[in-house]
């Protein structure tokens, strides 16, 4: 009965979500079109709104910890479900990401990703779109902000090994900025698939930043060593059981 109850609470406010999604998203257009303020603080409103809903309607709390970056960076973080993708949107000031090139084509979603200067990826095709930005930056039309990059590429569910990829070590290399990790526990939570939403503390900690100058395999072991760490740490402080076995490099 319990579960029941809470799948109810679950698909309610699943539902309300996203009709909020569109309704914000529909409402805070005609400032976003004039100036992108309006689009950074619509990504702002909902993400707090998701947040505040979740933390009520499925028992979901949520909580950032260290210290999120105001100057221009590359986060890095742990993608387990759209879930670190509004804490972290929701407390740095100009959020821009690497995101699904399909994503540009969805309503609001796509519509605020132009208007942000998210930088939209074909499946195999990253190291090109990372070529056009670098481009636009040298030519100065790149949008400052902080720029977020998922380097495992996918939602990666808890207790799951994908390796981390090369595109985070060349956006750091050629911007020549630091990068901020961020691990996670989200996904313990709220599922990469699904409506159900467990109770809980949902946490995304943004970690010291990696400073420019190591070289590629350098700073790969090292975004994946403190992510990896970090993330179980959090997992396991989630009550779920991270496998001794877990792949780490080091």
């Amino acid at each position: 009965m319990r579960y029941a109850i809470q799948w109810v609470r679950s698909f309610v406010f699943f539902v309300q979500m996203y009709v909020v999604l569109l309704i914000v998203g529909v409402g805070f257009l005609p400032w976003a079109l004039i100036d992108r303020r309006g689009g950074y603080a619509c990504v702002h409103f909902y993400c707090g709104w998701v947040r505040w809903t979740a933390s009520w309607m499925v028992g979901l709390k949520t909580e950032v910890r260290g210290t999120p970056p105001q100057n221009e960076v590359i986060v890095a973080g742990k993608h387990q479900s759209f879930l670190d993708v509004l804490m972290i949107s929701s407390v740095i000031p100009r959020p821009k990401f690497i995101m699904k090139d399909s994503l540009r084509w969805t309503p609001v979603l796509g519509w605020y990703g132009a208007i942000l200067a998210c930088v939209p990826v074909k499946r195999g095709r990253r190291a090109e779109a990372i070529r056009k930005m670098m481009e636009d930056l040298e030519k100065g039309n790149s949008v400052r902000g902080q720029l977020c990059i998922y380097p495992q590429g996918t939602r990666v569910a808890p207790g799951d090994y994908v390796p981390y990829k090369v595109g985070a070590a060349v956006l750091y290399r050629e911007t020549g900025q630091s990068c901020v990790p961020v691990a996670a526990n989200v996904g313990v939570f709220w599922p990469k698939y699904g409506i159900f939403r467990k109770p809980g503390l949902a946490v995304v900690d943004f970690l010291d930043p990696i400073e420019p100058g190591l070289n590629k395999d350098e700073f790969l072991e090292t975004l994946e060593n403190v992510i990896e760490t970090r993330s179980n740490e959090l997992m396991r402080e989630a009550g779920f059981n991270v496998h001794a076995d877990y792949k780490i490099k080091g």
